[in-house]
């Protein structure tokens, strides 16, 4: 490695260590800012960041209207290129206030990194919501129960759908942390519960449906009941996979362990066997978040009730809410709009 290419990739690690350190980002959060910082690397072939200026990123600009998606043939599109452009405007930003830099970077030249308002108002505009309904999640659920899987996969749709919880919160989730009289799931990191920002999060089950309610408590009382789960194992634990005989080597499921999954990966897959086994279309869960949030809004009256809503499912920031996941699709805009009552009589 030359000498400027390992100077670079110093003040890179110095960087995303004080991202992580210092403001506490998460390491999903790490690897997005990593990735724009590789992709100027690409363009500008590993040079010193010291020649950072704006001619350089006129030409990053323009060449990121023609590459492409990583290991994709797809072009990168507007919201894309507009969230590289942000990271590394943060990055140089705290690179000028750097020993050796502070002279070499102006805060001028960093302010090009950055689409034109026409651009950015396209990158950041509200796409049109594409999440399950009710009537989706509920027959989603109806599928024929025939072993404690297909109850744990039931009961795992419902209560995501009926929590809008983050998937890894879900799956990293001990019984220790769910009420079931109450219908309160503490979301504590304490208890290795995986929340975003680690943060402790109480979470009241949203009653979209007593059908969905009474899937989640029936299976936490098998749990509890049945397989004598104490209150440190998962509320949806890892499938249990065994040899099939001594003299077949295959493997096959033998219902629920009372281990946790390791990640997501598993529930993901759960979701797309069964919208396939029910002839759906496949949701991914953090979609299923977003239903919840819709769903819950449809029903509040209140700015009260928005803001518990907003808090409920782990939102410091009303506007986080319902600018990121509320926004209303046309037809209902529409129909908001037709119903208001207008003459003041």
């Amino acid at each position: 490695m030359s000498k400027v290419r390992y100077q670079n990739e110093k003040m890179k690690r110095k960087y995303l260590d004080y991202c992580r350190g210092v403001l506490g980002h998460s390491e999903k959060t790490i690897k997005t800012k990593e990735s724009a910082l590789w992709k100027f690397d690409e363009f500008i072939k590993h040079q010193d960041y010291k020649k950072f200026n704006s001619e350089t990123v006129k030409g990053f600009k323009k060449w990121l209207t023609t590459s492409n998606k990583h290991n994709s043939d797809k072009p990168l599109d507007i919201t894309t290129q507009f969230h590289i452009l942000r990271n590394l405007k943060v990055f140089f930003a705290w690179l000028s206030q750097q020993a050796g830099y502070k002279s070499k970077i102006t805060v001028d030249n960093v302010g090009y990194l950055r689409l034109s308002r026409e651009d950015t108002r396209k990158a950041t505009t509200s796409k049109q919501p594409h999440y399950p309904t009710l009537e989706h999640v509920i027959k989603l659920c109806s599928f024929e129960i025939k072993n404690e899987i297909d109850m744990r996969d039931r009961a795992l749709i419902a209560f995501t759908a009926t929590s809008g919880m983050r998937d890894l919160a879900i799956v990293s989730l001990p019984l220790e942390c769910f009420y079931p009289d109450e219908l309160l799931v503490i979301q504590d990191p304490r208890y290795g519960v995986k929340t975003k920002y680690s943060k402790t999060i109480p979470t009241t089950l949203f009653k979209f449906s007593q059908t969905l309610i009474d899937y989640v408590l029936e299976w936490q009382k098998y749990l509890k009941k049945e397989l004598l789960f104490d209150n440190l194992k998962p509320l949806f634990p890892a499938t249990k996979i065994e040899i099939m005989s001594e003299t077949q080597h295959s493997f096959v499921s033998k219902g629920v362990s009372k281990v946790f999954w390791s990640d997501a990966g598993s529930m993901r897959k759960i979701f797309q066997a069964r919208a396939k086994q029910m002839g759906l279309d496949y949701f991914q869960p953090h979609k299923f978040r977003h239903f919840t949030i819709r769903e819950a809004s449809n029903k509040a009256v209140t700015p009260e009730q928005l803001k518990a809503i907003s808090q409920n499912v782990g939102h410091e920031r009303i506007t986080t809410t319902f600018f990121g996941y509320g926004a209303i699709d046309t037809l209902r805009v529409g129909k908001i709009i037709s119903d208001i009552d207008f003459t003041n009589e």
